[in-house]
């Protein structure tokens, strides 16, 4: 099968996620989406680890990644590059993620934080959009790396399937 002609339009950065299982899973699922690029910041956890690869089965191994300790100089730098910086976190400033019908460039960073904490304010006011998945149950949140395969393939068919109808 060929990759994806737009691997490198979609990069990702984990801000603080500790859970090595979660960091393969996202490894893994970002592979299966064709993500450019994992940026591992703060405290996530990063390859080689066996728990990770556990999860990843290998994905790390083909997913280009880096590790880097201030996430909000990253990002300063991404949106000096041309990227549009999207937050999945839950706050007031949120839209729901099904509703959006489009992105202002293409070239996208999508940052996820903790499970528990979210990600700080620091980080939340260097994003342009910030984006949430409806829960309708009890919980109010989904496991950081369920939510990252929900969100993924969402903003890839915002970001890839402009005007295509079925």
């Amino acid at each position: 099968m060929p990759k994806q002609k737009n691997r490198k339009a979609i990069i990702v950065l984990l801000d603080n996620i500790r859970s090595t299982y979660n960091v393969g899973a996202i490894f893994r699922t970002a592979d299966a989406a064709g993500v450019g690029k994992i940026y591992l910041c703060g405290i996530t956890p990063c390859p080689p680890c066996p728990k990770i690869s556990k999860v990843a089965l290998g994905a790390e191994n083909y997913v280009e990644w880096e590790h880097i300790s201030s996430t909000w100089r990253l990002l300063e730098k991404l949106y000096q590059t041309g990227y549009f910086i999207i937050a999945l976190e839950q706050s007031s400033k949120s839209k729901n993620i099904f509703k959006i019908r489009g992105f202002k460039r293409d070239k996208i960073a999508l940052i996820l934080g903790p499970e528990v904490k979210g990600l700080s304010s620091i980080i939340l006011k260097r994003t342009a959009l910030q984006l949430e998945i409806p829960m309708e149950g009890k919980k109010e949140s989904l496991n950081v790396a369920v939510a990252f395969g929900i969100a993924i393939y969402q903003i890839k068919s915002v970001l890839f399937n402009k005007g295509n109808a079925i």
